[in-house]
């Protein structure tokens, strides 16, 4: 069975929300060009001043994404 990845963004501030939907945007446009599968990609609201943008994809295409995009963390997706 292919293990899951959370590839993650942190945004803070005033703004978050905004930015991290933006940053969205983003990463559909790379995993489109690209041509990489994936998941989901959105956001997640943890507070007023916290806002994470993420993608799910498969382990294996891990390192692709990891090193062009530059993620803050990330963590195994479970189900």
């Amino acid at each position: 069975m292919k293990r899951k990845i959370k590839l993650i963004w942190d945004f803070r501030g005033p703004h978050s929300q905004k930015t991290a939907e933006h940053h969205c945007i983003h990463l559909k446009e790379y995993a489109t060009i690209e041509k990489l599968h994936f998941y989901e990609i959105a956001v997640s609201i943890i507070n007023e001043m916290h806002t994470i943008a993420f993608i799910i994809i498969d382990e294996v295409d891990m390192k692709t994404y990891k090193d062009a995009l530059k993620p803050h963390r990330g963590q195994v997706v479970n189900e």
